[in-house]
């Protein structure tokens, strides 16, 4: 039995993920496109008032998988500002993450399970300890959470549209 590389437990598990909140982002689009909302409206939905939304969510399943991606290979990812108000930004967003990942090389992920991570005020001992710790449960948390907002508006998306295509 082969082992599982860093590269496997953290990459395609971010880019299925994505996918997977691009095409709910997509659906909500049309939702609000069939409605007439103003092109602001989902994106600043939020569940709680102290809760992020939307476009905060979206933002920040974004930064945790390219920020994961930097960490764990040392390839630089992309800055983005968090300046979106609308779907189609927000899927721009969304791709550009996901454009990111595609491009990161297996190779680089090479012994980053023994490297120490720091976030903010927290050192994770290895990258091992950082990917399953806390980055992809962060991940998994604000994709969910996307997830509830978009159903909360009443955009027809399901379990099946969180999971996404199974894979064969």
């Amino acid at each position: 039995m082969t082992a599982l590389s860093m590269y496997q437990v953290s990459v395609p598990v971010f880019l299925r993920g994505l996918n997977a909140l691009l095409a709910e982002l997509e659906k909500g689009a049309a939702f609000a496109e069939e409605r007439g909302f103003k092109p602001e409206a989902l994106p600043s939905t939020r569940l709680y008032p102290d809760m992020l939304t939307l476009a905060g969510q979206v933002q920040r399943a974004s930064d945790t998988s390219k920020l994961s991606g930097e960490r764990l290979s040392g390839t630089p990812a992309p800055k983005f500002e968090d300046t979106e108000t609308t779907i189609p930004e927000l899927v721009e967003r969304t791709r550009n993450t996901i454009a990111y990942l595609e491009s990161l090389d297996p190779a680089s992920f090479a012994g980053s399970e023994a490297k120490a991570i720091t976030v903010r005020t927290t050192t994770f001992t290895g990258g091992d300890r950082y990917l399953l710790d806390f980055a992809l449960p962060n991940f998994f948390f604000h994709l969910a959470t996307a997830h509830a907002l978009l159903r909360h508006t009443g955009v027809a998306v399901g379990k099946l549209d969180y999971l996404g295509p199974l894979p064969a």
